[in-house]
């Protein structure tokens, strides 16, 4: 128990303690002055100006990578063939022309700027195709080419800007680059092409591409070539004069000419449009629409110096297959369609005959001579070029084929078969 000697030591210790309870006190922060907080504003702004760049720049980093892999679908291309006019069409665009009013001095100014601004408009598809040259390649005779091939933008699958043009840079290199109409230039890749026709598709991945060229950027529309007649005004854009962004009008001066090549054949656009003699372009109506391919392969024996263009309508299908990145099918008949007219008077079957057989080529390797008339593909008759054509694209590369043929003897023309085995060239 305690004692009263430990009872007093407690309540001296207790006063002691109530005595000095005013010493106590509280700590309180030593003030910012107004510079001090200043500063550390301004030091706080600093170092989120310097996050800001950071994730900016990890941002334009990491976007083509994160656009490759969270790009679409691949969308498959299609365009549509165009039907050959009717007899009502073309009444109808009689009837059009003859109401046209006549322009006189004081509207030409303003027909020009109104062509211009329709060509402007059709030049937002329109893209150089220039190949990347190895420095041993430096000295490569360019001659025609240096200034690169005039493209169309035909399609975009979702994942690419596909750019129909002229094949001829496709054997001067492995690289190309592609220039859009606000200058910008992205390297280009070959999606396929086709020797026979003379057509290339270049593709550009979407992810490369700019928002600024995508703003000045078109697909164009192609139109429908059937259409096209002698005297319509054309607009003819690319390099026909020996560079790149040539722009001038005319009007077309024939439609009834034909350029074969193996296994078919295509409209020619001939124009009163003069061009150097390698020129390529593209060929436009005024409702911008795309209508024809300038190619310095038409006709280049005869060395003409005027826009002639391959009618947009007879190379669809073509497109089509390449602008998939798939081979057009070849087999390496050059014919002609027997009219009746040599049914009648030579007794000639109906069919398509062979002027010429090209020497390494499916038609050559199956027995096909020159003189034979090809009656028929996979049962589908063959009356025309146009319907061989036809039939022969809707075969496919390595597939083998039955060709149903004539071939005169000494008693006259006697069936003959033949298996193809198709195959392409590119």
């Amino acid at each position: 128990m305690p004692n009263d000697k430990d009872r007093d030591l407690s309540q001296e210790e207790g006063s002691e303690e109530k005595k000095y309870s005013f010493l106590r006190e509280t700590i309180k922060p030593k003030p910012i002055s107004r510079e001090q907080l200043a500063k550390q504003l301004v030091r706080i702004a600093i170092y989120g100006m310097i996050l800001g760049a950071f994730a900016c720049l990890g941002f334009f980093a990491l976007k083509p990578l994160a656009q490759n892999w969270f790009r679409g679908e691949l969308e498959t291309v299609q365009i549509p063939e165009d039907e050959e006019p009717s007899e009502e069409d073309a009444e109808n665009g009689d009837t059009e022309e003859a109401s046209m009013p006549v322009a006189d001095a004081e509207t030409y100014e303003e027909m020009l700027a109104s062509m211009k601004e329709r060509a402007e408009e059709a030049g937002k598809g329109v893209v150089s195709i220039k190949p990347v040259l190895e420095e041993e390649d430096w000295g490569a005779d360019m001659t025609g080419i240096s200034a690169g091939v005039t493209g169309v933008i035909t399609a975009d699958n979702g994942q690419e800007l596909l750019i129909l043009a002229d094949n001829s840079v496709c054997a001067l290199s492995s690289k190309w680059t592609a220039t859009f109409q606000d200058g910008k230039t992205y390297n280009a890749a070959l999606k396929k092409q086709d020797k026979n026709t003379h057509l290339a598709v270049f593709s550009v991945p979407r992810g490369n591409i700019a928002d600024s060229t995508w703003a000045s950027v078109n697909v164009s529309t192609l139109g429908n070539s059937n259409l096209a007649k002698q005297g319509d005004v054309v607009i003819a854009l690319g390099n026909m004069f020996g560079y790149a962004d040539g722009i001038t009008y005319g009007v077309i001066s024939s439609t009834e000419y034909k350029a074969a090549f193996y296994d078919g054949e295509c409209d020619i656009l001939a124009t009163d449009i003069p061009a150097e003699s390698e020129g390529t372009g593209v060929l436009f109506n005024m409702d911008g629409e795309v209508i024809g391919i300038i190619s310095s392969s038409i006709w280049a024996k005869s060395k003409n110096s005027m826009v002639n263009a391959y009618a947009i309508s007879d190379l669809k299908s073509i497109i089509e297959l390449l602008a998939n990145g798939q081979s057009v099918p070849y087999i390496g008949v050059y014919g002609t369609t027997v009219t009746s007219q040599l049914t009648e008077e030579q007794g000639m079957p109906s069919g398509v005959y062979v002027v010429e057989v090209d020497p390494d080529s499916p038609a050559m390797a199956a027995g096909i001579q020159i003189g034979d008339v090809i009656c028929g593909v996979s049962g589908e008759d063959t009356g025309s070029i146009v319907s061989y054509q036809r039939a022969v694209l809707e075969t496919k590369p390595g597939e083998q084929v039955k060709f149903e043929g004539k071939r005169l003897g000494a008693e006259g023309y006697v069936d003959v078969d033949f298996t193809v085995t198709v195959g392409s060239s590119e």
